[in-house]
Order: C-alpha cells, then sequence, then structure tokens
C-alpha cells in the first residue's frame, strides 16, 4: 500500500477524473479522522495531527481547486510530503482563528515567536516542536505571527514507547508569554496516530 512507504508520490496520486469518484468518500473519511487528530489549545488555537491521508488529500484538492497539472503537482509534493510523518515524529498544522480580522491580526501581533513555544508533554518527557523549514513564522519587521504553522515533534525511542503505552497523560502545550494553554490528547488519539505515525 503506498502510504505505508511515509511519502507520497506522483504515482499515489489520482487524475482529477478518477478523483471526483471518491471524494465525498474521501471527505466524509477526512471528517471521522479529524475527531481523532483534532485540538483546541486554548480559546485561539487549533491543532490538526497530520498523516499520509490527511496529506495526500490536501494534495488533491490543491490540484482539484487550481488544475495546475504536472507542473503544480511538484509543487505540491515539495509542500506537503515533507509533513507526513516518516516513522519516529508527528506533524501538525496549527492554526491561530479570532473571527474578526482587526482583532486577529492584533492578536497576532502579540504571539511573534510563537513556534518556538510549542511542545508535547507525556509524563516527563518533553518534545519541543521543530517548525517546518519552508518559511519563518514570525514577520520580522513587526514579530507578527503566521495563522498557520507546520510543526514536527521529534520522538526519540523512549518517546515512542511512553506514547504508545498509553500511560499517564499526553499533553499539547503552548507555553509563549501572551499565549499559555495546554491540553489533553485523548487516548483515542494516542491510540490512532500511534498507528499512523510511528
Amino acid at each position: 500500500m503506498p502510504r505505508d512507504t511515509r511519502t507520497i508520490t506522483p504515482a499515489d496520486i489520482l487524475p482529477l477524473d478518477q478523483y471526483e469518484l471518491i471524494r465525498n468518500d474521501k471527505k466524509q473519511e477526512a471528517l471521522a479522522r479529524k475527531k481523532l487528530t483534532r485540538i483546541a489549545v486554548g480559546p485561539n488555537a487549533t491543532v490538526l495531527f497530520e498523516n499520509w491521508d490527511s496529506m495526500w488529500l490536501q494534495i488533491q484538492e490543491m490540484l482539484r481547486i487550481e488544475k495546475g497539472g504536472e507542473e503544480q503537482l511538484a509543487d505540491e509534493l515539495a509542500a506537503y510530503d515533507p509533513m507526513v510523518p516518516k516513522g519516529s515524529e508527528l506533524t501538525c498544522t496549527i492554526l491561530f482563528e479570532v473571527g474578526d480580522p482587526i482583532r486577529r491580526d492584533a492578536f497576532l501581533r502579540t504571539i511573534g515567536g510563537v513556534e518556538n513555544h510549542i511542545a508535547i508533554q507525556i509524563g516527563d518527557i518533553v518534545i519541543r516542536a521543530r517548525p517546518e523549514g519552508d518559511t519563518e513564522r514570525t514577520r520580522a519587521s513587526d514579530n507578527k505571527a503566521s495563522a498557520v504553522h507546520f510543526m514536527h515533534f521529534d520522538f526519540t525511542p523512549e518517546a515512542i514507547a511512553a506514547w504508545k503505552s498509553g500511560q499517564g497523560n499526553a499533553m499539547l502545550l503552548i507555553d509563549h508569554p501572551n499565549y499559555g494553554h495546554a491540553a489533553l490528547i485523548s487516548p483515542e488519539s494516542r491510540e490512532f496516530l500511534a498507528r499512523e505515525c510511528f
């Protein structure tokens, strides 16, 4: 099965006409998956843990919307394949959401550098997030944070064993001085992500 290679290749991507035939089913699968991979951390942050299927769907949807063909496919693979967990990591997209655009802009200006204040804690093990290296996530000119962040959590064998054991609490932490929040990662989510990512 292609997803077992932990990478998405051009051969995994369906032509648009074939994708349309299964799109509704894949969207329903995604909704079910998000029940296990979506976590609210405080009032303004949503964390979406990624896997092969979520990144494959993202690429298919981008190709469907933009219809850029082979040239676009290369760009989408370069953007999204790195976010497929490679066997000893979890990856996630973090969205900072505030409905009102003026309040959102003001909020993002208070959390510059937030990408350096994100971690997963399992018992006494702390795994700091590593930002995806595609772009700077805090603007140097005014210290405004991006509303979207792509993160990796690099697990040691000890951390993987702790995650899989189901023992103790697993938490996602944001410890920025202006946005300090934590959220419990459910046992069901731990089990799903262990199966998908390690």
